[in-house]
């Protein structure tokens, strides 16, 4: 027997004090909803207003909300629909499983009104995505690569688009969709909104701002390069020959209820999981090589706690919200310090605790520290498990100065000289291009609120 909840008066709310409508009022309480939280307070009046936005929130924030409900309001209270093979409000997300809770969500608080949502991305039958776009809708949500695709059959014209979304746009040119991006907007009206939402803000994201964003109103709720506070974070040096040996010791601890274990690569995420399958570990992957049927069957076997660990790339580190994850585990560093504060993200939810755990080799050891210095603190080493080595001293716990000095020593020395019998210099990134004055001070003022926060 289905029971139905008590739906929470929201009269007294902040959320009535936004200028949104009854009907979506109506929908937020049956969706549970009784406050705004700081992004959706600040965001969602200019978005009513007409205003483009640039908002800087990490996932988890109710980001989602915060541009959904104003297209809502806005779409349904002018009288015209859909003209065929259109829409008009376009939103970009950079993963299928992102897209997907995406349009739900436009589904769930746009309950009460006459506006219809679809969805599209790859890995799927394109055909009846075609059908459902023949005959235009209200909102679309889309991965560039499909809308690109639908767009380059005839399938979808944006000439009348009304509101742009890029949602997770430093994923989104993390992934490479740089050029995709530019294709699209070039098809979209000028006249238009745009609102761009990123989890960082680095000069990328600054630069693309500047270029597609007209005098946006700026909003950092959650400075970028900080990580959850209510994370317990700790780092284990171990060779990555005996990784997994040791992720399946840590997850016989029945304290690991619920798990995601991050690897750098897809091949890498199969070969875990037959591992801990050998050990009588219920395990299941999820990464790009999957078709999009696998993704959704692993992902419904986590969430029901058939499968106690999903092992995946960093696909998986935005757009998967799966409730009551108690431990994620960096069975690999990634190399880009930014998706470290992704990954752990997807433990300490909605006011719970979590748990994060890296794994860390000798030749990722330049990786910790670059996640340090993004996040500002020393990752805790955690005490050698019994029958382990216990770690090295770690190079966090040395000052900057001899840190650096003695990974050029290592470095030089695990790499031959080159010619001339000099040692091989310690390798440095290459220095970025400078954006362009907008983006700088975009850049800057979204750095510089990071720091009062």
């Amino acid at each position: 027997m289905k029971v139905t909840k008590p739906l929470p008066n929201l009269s007294d709310s902040n959320f009535s004090e936004l200028g949104l409508s009854a009907r979506l009022l109506t929908a937020l309480a049956a969706q549970g909803y009784t406050a705004p939280t700081p992004i959706q307070r600040q965001a969602i009046p200019p978005v009513l207003g007409g205003r483009d936005l640039c908002g800087i929130a990490q996932t988890g924030t109710g980001k989602t909300a915060a541009f959904a409900l104003p297209i809502l309001q806005r779409l349904s209270s002018a009288s015209q629909r859909p003209a065929a093979q259109s829409c008009r409000a376009l939103v970009l997300s950079p993963t299928r499983e992102l897209a997907s809770q995406i349009a739900e969500s436009f589904r769930a608080y746009g309950a009460e009104l006459p506006l219809s949502t679809a969805v599209v991305f790859g890995g799927v039958a394109i055909g009846p995505q075609r059908r459902v776009l023949a005959r235009g809708v209200d909102i679309l949500v889309a991965t560039p690569g499909r809308l690109l695709d639908l767009i380059d059959t005839g399938s979808l014209s944006l000439s009348r688009v009304e509101t742009l979304v890029l949602d997770e746009a430093d994923r989104m040119l993390d992934l490479g969709f740089i050029h995709a991006l530019r294709r699209i907007v070039k098809l979209l009206p000028h006249k238009r909104q745009t609102l761009l939402f990123s989890a960082t803000m680095p000069e990328s994201i600054a630069a693309l701002a500047a270029q597609y964003l007209t005098n946006p109103v700026e909003i950092v709720v959650t400075p970028s390069a900080t990580t959850v506070e209510r994370i317990e974070q700790s780092v284990v040096f171990v060779p990555s020959e005996r990784k997994r040996n040791l992720l399946a010791t840590f997850l016989r601890d029945p304290a690991f209820e619920r798990v995601l274990v991050f690897t750098r690569t897809k091949h890498g995420a199969d070969r875990v999981v037959r591992h801990l399958d050998q050990s009588g570990i219920a395990a299941t992957a999820i990464h790009g090589n999957k078709s999009q049927p696998q993704r959704e069957r692993a992902l419904a076997a986590f969430r029901a706690g058939h499968a106690r660990v999903l092992v995946a790339t960093d696909i998986a580190a935005r757009g998967i919200d799966v409730e009551g994850v108690s431990h994620v585990v960096n069975f690999e560093l990634p190399n880009v310090p930014e998706d470290y504060v992704h990954r752990i993200g997807r433990t300490a939810r909605a006011g719970t605790t979590g748990v994060a755990i890296a794994f860390c080799s000798d030749e990722e050891r330049p990786y910790l520290r670059d996640i340090e210095k993004l996040t500002r603190r020393s990752v805790r080493v955690m005490p050698a498990l019994p029958g382990e080595n216990p770690p090295e001293l770690r190079p966090a716990a040395m000052p900057q100065q001899a840190r650096s000095t003695l990974d050029r020593a290592r470095n030089a020395k695990a790499r031959p000289a080159p010619r001339g019998g000099q040692p091989a210099a310690f390798p440095r990134r290459g220095n970025a291009a400078k954006p362009a004055s907008a983006a700088r001070g975009l850049h800057r003022r979204a750095v510089r609120r990071q720091v009062q926060a």
